[in-house]
């Protein structure tokens, strides 16, 4: 279920960025051949940014790619590697529920001000910053998830396992990833 929620949220924000790219390009070539613009590239660029970040936040965490200095982490005991690990997820999840908070406060504020963009299109700000909020949602439900599975491999005395799940990842694990990558990409596998 994890796996087909990270492709989904990959595929979205893949979606976003893509269409965004799409949008400069027509907007960049009306401008450079019929000195005519569509009015709200930048605009759009704005929203697409807020949205596909708080999907990245929701990626990363996933894929342990959430900037940790662990210079002394592969030192420590497994003991201390585990306190470290649950105590980088419950912090996580205390983040992710402050700007899910956060959030919400700027949205509701929309709500009761029905406040509109500053730009040609006007648009209701509820419909972006809408998005935004689901992502944060996403993001916290997410983390606060991964909290709760530490804490739950603490109670339990299962630390190896929580250390295998939680741990951050080491270069080797991100080159042997980018050289599964290229291989898959030359159409054969790595010995």
């Amino acid at each position: 279920m994890i796996e087909r929620l990270e492709n989904m949220l990959a595929a979205i924000f893949g979606g976003i960025f893509l269409a965004l790219a799409g949008l400069v390009a027509v907007e960049v070539a009306a401008r450079k051949l019929f000195g005519l613009s569509l009015q709200g590239a930048n605009e759009l660029g704005g929203y697409a940014l807020a949205v596909g970040s708080t999907l990245a936040f929701t990626l990363a965490l996933f894929g342990r790619n959430h900037i940790r200095v662990d210079v002394l982490h592969e030192r420590l005991s497994a003991r201390w590697q585990g306190v470290l690990n649950w105590l980088s997820a419950f912090l996580m999840a205390s983040l992710a529920i402050l700007l899910a908070m956060l959030a919400w406060g700027v949205v509701r504020d929309t709500l009761d001000y029905h406040s509109t963009a500053q730009t040609p299109w006007a648009t209701p700000l509820i419909y972006p910053q809408g998005l935004w909020f689901a992502g944060q949602v996403v993001f916290m439900l997410t983390a606060v998830g991964i909290a709760l599975r530490a804490s739950w491999l603490v109670v339990r005395g299962q630390l190896a396992q929580l250390n295998i799940e939680l741990h951050p990842r080491s270069v080797k694990e991100d080159l042997d990833e980018e050289l599964d990558d290229l291989a898959a990409r030359q159409g054969g596998g790595r010995s």
